[in-house]
């Protein structure tokens, strides 16, 4: 087979289309493959699914900025050119499009559909379908992150019927396969409608399933399309073997547990340690009915942590933000919270090789030193732990480092409070969006007060949540920055300094930092993946010793619990999202 490596390495090669794309090595899968290993192809097909979802909904377009989209619109009733393999870090394979070429000078990229594809109401998938949705989606329409992940992209433009160009401004190693990612829409469903303006309009796609039926902010329920046209193609073989699924959604997580307890759904992924050691048990976990799990995973488990909002004071002063994460004692919330279950993040792409580990070695530093005198000099001086505090005497000698950090940052204890050169007193407060998270938060506030600062944290609805993230008004907030096994243009909508401002991204902290402008744009155009990886650990340096956040935790494995009427493949992906694997992979016994 004909393989499509990194752009550099090709770029002297003719142009040859192939059924198949990786990013620095050769797919695993032939091109005659059947099915992906991870997936049974005899799958029995059939029977409903329930599942739940946490808060609310308002919209059937999963593509806005404005609204919450429904559970499972994205994977079950949308497509993409190319699927992701799970067993590899970033390796594409042919659905909507049966083949894909990149231009020899890396400048283009095109895409010969199948020509058996088709949307759900029978319409075929053509090139300007795909060109129309490549224009949509990065339009001011759409959610901005699509225009940060595709900013290389110059224009597409129709061949023929079946065949789509994409040229783009510069050469960029990943962006052919990205374009891969990008989801097809139907220009019959939009018609001359807004885009914006489809969020209670019935979805068209191409994926295995319909939407049946809704109750806003309450259940959504998806049907199998019995015409669907990619069931026997080898990236969707023994996938997609129910005939419903049904999405019902709570407000509240315990309240979710007993209905899941009670019958109402039937699989439960749990992100709350308490829960999982203390409150998945019952007489049908006794007898079996209902099976308890933890499944391990390869994933890069990334960074999730306590984010300050750099683009308010005191917070764009590293020295403060440094002593805040000194507060948080997570030995003990590990212990009498967490019941032992967590690993503290230590990067930016935690569980991962792209993690920074000891000092940086002589390519990283050949990234580092042309910036020394912007960097703070642990960068490259020490190898980055978060604060541990395994005893009281430890966090006492914590909390004295945040004081003096603070003292040389202007904030000075008075009458018990801290406060500036002006006496405004210290204060802010922790947007939480779900209440599971006030007993973790509770422990840090009281330790930050212990250094004269008022901090809160407050639990607001899910709706209201996002918008006020969207939108940066917060002053801290939990977020996850997720990570793949070969990061690249979505590093852009994280901490690129083009999306400080841009509502609706990911860059939560704010962050505007040449140097980091410059690491994050050096993994975007690495030559090979070698030079991906040095510049992702000299990125993960930089980020840390900003202390943007206060690292949480991760699990290297997926909890769930599930009735015992389902079966999957003996063979596990390497890289997979519990749910999402459960909706693509599972089926119900006979």
């Amino acid at each position: 087979m004909a393989v499509l490596g990194l752009l550099f390495a090709v770029m002297a090669a003719p142009a040859h289309a192939a059924p198949a794309l990786a990013l620095g090595y050769a797919p695993a899968y032939p091109a005659d493959f059947s099915h992906f290993k991870y997936v049974n192809p005899d799958a029995p097909k059939g029977g409903e699914l329930l599942m739940s979802a946490f808060g609310s909904f308002d919209s059937l377009n999963p593509f806005l900025l404005k609204g919450l989209a429904a559970a499972g619109l994205g994977q079950l009733v949308f497509e993409t050119l190319l699927e992701k393999s799970l067993d590899e870090p970033f390796s594409m394979y042919g659905l909507l499009a049966e083949d894909v070429s990149l231009a020899p000078d890396g400048l283009s990229v095109t895409f010969r559909l199948r020509p058996q594809a088709r949307f759900s109401d029978g319409g075929p998938v053509r090139a300007a379908d795909v060109k129309f949705s490549f224009d949509t989606l990065r339009s001011d329409k759409a959610h901005p992150m699509y225009r940060f992940y595709w900013a290389d992209v110059d224009h597409a433009e129709v061949i023929d019927e079946l065949t789509v160009r994409f040229v783009f401004k510069r050469a960029n190693p990943e962006l052919h396969l990205i374009l891969g990612e990008m989801p097809v829409l139907s220009r019959q469903w939009v018609g001359d409608r807004a885009f914006d303006a489809l969020a209670r309009v019935a979805p068209v796609g191409s994926g295995p399933y319909v939407v049946e039926g809704f109750d806003w902010g309450k259940q959504v329920r998806y049907r199998k399309n019995p015409d669907y046209w990619a069931q026997g193609l080898p990236v969707r073989r023994g996938m997609y073997n129910f005939e419903r699924i049904d999405f019902k959604y709570y407000k509240d997580r315990t309240v979710s547990l007993e209905a899941f307890k009670a019958g109402e759904f039937e699989f439960f992924y749990e992100n709350h340690s308490k829960r999982w050691a203390r409150d998945h048990e019952g007489p049908r976990y006794a007898s079996g009915e209902i099976k308890k799990i933890a499944i391990p995973h390869r994933n890069n488990a990334g960074m999730q942590g306590v984010v300050f909002n750099t683009r308010r004071a005191p917070f764009s002063d590293r020295r403060v933000r440094e002593a805040l994460g000194l507060a948080m004692d997570f030995e003990w919330s590990n212990r009498n919270l967490f019941y032992g279950q967590y690993t503290r993040c230590d990067s930016y792409f935690s569980n991962s090789e792209l993690a920074a580990r000891g000092l940086p070695d002589a390519a990283q530093l050949e990234l580092l030193e042309p910036f020394r005198d912007r960097l703070p000099p642990e960068v490259f001086t020490k190898a980055f732990q978060p604060p541990s505090s395994p005893d009281a005497t430890a966090l006492r000698d914590n909390l004295l480092k945040a004081k003096r950090l603070l003292d040389a940052a202007g904030w000075h204890v008075k009458d018990g409070v801290l406060v500036n050169g002006q006496g405004r007193p210290f204060e802010f407060e922790i947007l939480l969006g779900q209440k599971g998270f006030e007993r973790i938060m509770a422990p840090y506030v009281y330790n930050l007060r212990k250094l004269g600062i008022r901090a809160g944290y407050r639990t607001i609805d899910a709706a209201l949540y996002q918008r006020r993230v969207d939108t940066f008004d917060f002053d801290a907030v939990i977020e996850v920055f997720g990570a793949s096994q070969s990061p690249g243009n979505e590093l852009f909508n994280m901490f690129h300094s083009s999306s400080a401002d841009r509502e609706g991204s990911n860059n939560a902290m704010g962050a505007k930092d040449p140097v980091v402008d410059a690491l994050v744009e050096t993994i975007v155009y690495a030559k090979d993946r070698a030079s991906l990886v040095d510049a992702t650990r000299a990125l993960d340096r930089v980020l840390l010793w900003n202390h943007y956040l206060v690292p949480n935790w991760y699990i290297a494995s997926h909890r769930m619990a599930y009735w015992d009427t389902f079966a999957w493949p003996d063979t596990l992906p390497l890289y997979f999202e519990a749910e999402s694997w459960v909706l693509k992979t599972w089926w119900r016994k006979p």
